[in-house]
């Protein structure tokens, strides 16, 4: 009985300290992407079909950009909650049947908190149900070169053929980023507000201990184990690392950054940038769809490519005028005069063509505030900081310890914060060059964090010791 004992209980802390999981069964995949020009740099299991969970809706939210552009809907959209989206199961953001929410609060949820019911309400309200928008997200990712990716539902929960690649996830994160780069910087936020509530970044544990990592979206399921597709940009460089199948969130946050890591070592430092093309479409662009917001019209066309601008003169008043000058070019059998007569009358006919409908203005950024049309990328800096600056009586900190190289000491920074979240969520991550070697620091924290920091560090044997002004 006392063995039976010890191995239930050896297998619970086990479960409990991700050793083991019911997810480890999932099969590993993982993809290293240079963003620059699509360039794999590693690839494991990269083509196997497997369920994507959550980064599902990396897809969602991608067509809820493209429904923008398009004119289908808009940021400020009212939507109504169907009894269908508020009853999906978490993660959720808390929508009731009958509600209504502006669609950018929608959004919010999708991307940060990972929202199954907003993500349900995105396509009902871009399609008019779920299962057209899934038969829409399936034309996107063919449009995409997805060749290996079917999806059922929004938002990621198992479903039977629901499945996608890490390739093919790799490379709908770098679409993300090039063709709405407008709304990209969203998936860089720890937290926002989500119209009813505010919500927290599931990704939150790689984007303030990774320097440079800027999104994209995590995914976790049964069957899927843990997913997380995530994006850095160091200078000019930017790689997209994948991994399905972690067998934890702490294992798939370390192995993640150990390939972002892999890609800055690989990718060179100079590549000419080759960013994709929107994708096209032989129809309308809103294939599945049965759909038409109140107060919107879809287009009859894709409005991509646009024209140059002519001056407020559009594509058919051209063709007008050079139909109407060839025809004069024609009649005047040579004569300057009546070349110039015919031309000057050609003109005149055309000049009072009905003008085109001004360009709409784009549309609002996800805040209410003007967002930059390109995320601005972080000035080089002498030293590791990953979170806001220190203000105030912030003035203290807890050092590890010098260690030989600068590298060295940014892992042990990286492995204590790991171990220790809940410690050190508001403190700065510093690499700072002393006499000894690289000093180890966390900093931004207040005199009692400090203490009880370093305290929790001794218990566990790891050397600290606190410092401040």
């Amino acid at each position: 009985m006392f063995v039976r004992f010890f191995y239930v209980a050896l297998l619970g802390a086990a479960l409990a300290f991700g050793v083991f999981s019911p997810a480890q069964a999932a099969p590993y995949a993982a993809m290293v992407m240079d963003a620059r020009n699509g360039e794999v740099l590693h690839s494991r299991n990269a083509d196997t079909r497997l369920h994507p969970a959550s980064l599902t809706k990396m897809m969602t939210i991608y067509i809820a950009f493209e429904a923008i552009r398009l004119g289908e809907i808009t940021l400020d959209t009212e939507v109504t909650i169907s009894a269908n989206a508020a009853a999906e199961p978490p993660s959720e953001l808390g929508l009731r049947s009958g509600s209504t929410i502006r669609f950018r609060y929608l959004i919010r949820a999708a991307a940060i908190r990972s929202a199954n019911d907003a993500a349900t309400a995105i396509g009902e309200a871009i399609s008019g149900s779920e299962a057209a928008f899934a038969r829409r997200m399936n034309r996107t990712a063919a449009a995409l070169g997805m060749t290996r990716t079917t999806f059922r539902n929004a938002h990621g929960l198992t479903e039977d053929g629901h499945l996608s690649t890490a390739r093919d996830m790799t490379m709908l994160g770098r679409r993300l980023v090039y063709d709405y780069p407008q709304y990209y910087n969203l998936f860089s936020r720890i937290t926002a507000d989500a119209g009813i509530a505010q919500v927290r970044n599931t990704n939150r544990v790689v984007l303030t201990n990774y320097r440079g990592a800027d999104g994209i979206k995590t995914g976790y399921t049964r069957a899927a184990g843990f997913n997380l597709v995530a994006s850095a940009q160091r200078g000019e460089e930017r790689i997209i690392a994948t991994v399905f199948g972690g067998r934890s969130s702490a294992w798939r946050n370390e192995r993640v950054m150990e390939l972002l890591d892999m890609g800055f070592e690989r990718a060179p430092s100079t590549v000419a940038l080759r960013t994709p093309a929107l994708p096209t479409y032989t129809d309308d662009g809103t294939a599945g769809s049965s759909h038409t917001p109140p107060g919107q019209r879809a287009p009859t066309s894709s409005i991509r490519p646009f024209m140059r601008p002519h001056g407020g003169v559009d594509a058919d008043v051209l063709a007008a005028i050079d139909d109407a000058v060839g025809a004069a070019l024609t009649q005047a059998t040579g004569a300057d005069a009546e070349v110039a007569a015919a031309v000057e009358a050609a003109l005149n006919a055309v000049e009072g063509a009905p003008r085109p409908a001004p360009r709409p203005e784009p549309q609002a950024a996800l805040d209410p505030e003007p967002e930059p049309l390109i995320p601005p990328r972080p000035a080089p800096e002498p030293e590791v900081v990953t979170r806001a600056s220190s203000t105030g009586s912030r003035l203290f900190g807890v050092s590890l310890g010098a260690q030989t190289s600068h590298h060295a000491a940014e892992r042990l920074l990286l492995r204590t914060a790991l171990a220790e979240l809940g410690t050190f969520d508001e403190a700065l991550r510093r690499v700072v060059q002393v006499s000894r070697g690289y000093d180890a620091r966390f900093a931004g924290m207040t005199e009692d964090q400090a203490n009880r920091a370093c305290a929790r560090l001794n218990a566990r044997s790891v050397a600290c010791e606190t410092f401040g002004p």
